[in-house]
């Protein structure tokens, strides 16, 4: 990765890359193409996976408590698998962001470096049994990165947001389906959890009816509606980070589809849409 970034830091001045460009037959007509930078930026400032990515990692610290001695051996299993799991999760997300910040660049008429993104992607992902995680999400990531370590360490000089679009296109799709897939999954782990935790109470208050466990019985009910809470403002969470990953989705689909057309009115708008879509999405992951 060191070559890339010896490459990469040798980066043509603005002034010499667009006559390269010119020079070389390239497309300059991509530069500066605002609802295009303004949904990639969007996309990849979106939040939300990575937190319940590190939440879903971090469920047995939680849980434990809680847990009886025989699902204890069991959660500490999943706990190991999970944290073995955590650092391919992450690495779908890395990627994506990666690749919409690199499009946001074309779409501007600004120039900055990317390398220490591109090396901090990592090894790779590998398929995990139990998570969703497939051999063609494997592949979309690989592809991904491929793409992405070729414009950066080459300096964009050959690339434009059309090219970026439809070489990237079969990769982002396949990806984002995988980060929808492990973000069901960790709404499924969250709900079990959310089941252990406020069973455990359910089960027990009822029967700690002696006066001397009256402080014991109130500590514990104020204890659940704290926990009942928390577990409904997440629950909010899952269904707006699966619902942002969407946009994306549905957005690069869009401009796809529309790659000879990305500077019409019409696909301004719709592209101005998403990203006012992910703005928002984005403010209330933050709020919540």
């Amino acid at each position: 990765m060191n070559t890339f970034r010896s490459v990469a830091a040798r980066f043509l001045s603005p002034t010499l890359l667009a006559l390269s460009l010119l020079l070389g037959g390239c497309a300059t007509s991509n530069v500066a193409l605002y609802e295009v930078r303004d949904f990639a930026e969007q996309s990849a400032k979106l939040g939300g996976y990575t937190e319940l990515s590190k939440r879903y990692r971090d469920t047995y610290a939680r849980e434990q408590p809680y847990l009886s001695a025989v699902a204890d051996r069991v959660a500490k299993e999943n706990d190991a698998k999970r944290r073995a799991a955590h650092e391919d999760f992450i690495a779908a997300q890395k990627a994506l962001v990666l690749y919409m910040q690199t499009l946001a660049m074309l779409a501007s008429d600004t120039r900055y470096d990317l390398t220490p993104q591109l090396d901090d992607l990592g090894n790779g992902v590998k398929g995990l049994a139990g998570t969703g995680m497939e051999q063609k999400h494997v592949t979309a990531w690989t592809g991904l990165t491929r793409l992405l370590t070729r414009a950066i360490a080459s300096g964009y000089q050959h690339r434009s947001v059309e090219t970026m679009v439809r070489d990237g296109d079969a990769h982002v799709r396949v990806l984002i389906d995988g980060m929808l897939t492990l973000t069901r999954l960790y709404s499924k782990t969250h709900e079990n959890e959310k089941k252990t935790v406020l069973g455990l109470f359910d089960v027990e208050i009822p029967f700690s009816g002696k006066p001397q466990d009256r402080m014991l019985v109130t500590m514990a009910k104020v204890h659940y509606q704290d926990k009942a809470q928390e577990y409904r403002l997440l629950d909010r969470r899952y269904e707006v980070a699966m619902q942002g990953l969407t946009k994306v989705a549905l957005g690069h689909q869009k401009m796809r589809e529309r790659i000879n057309d990305l500077s019409s009115t019409e696909v301004r708008h719709i592209l101005a849409d998403y990203a006012r879509d992910l703005r928002l999405i984005r403010e209330g992951l933050a709020t919540n």
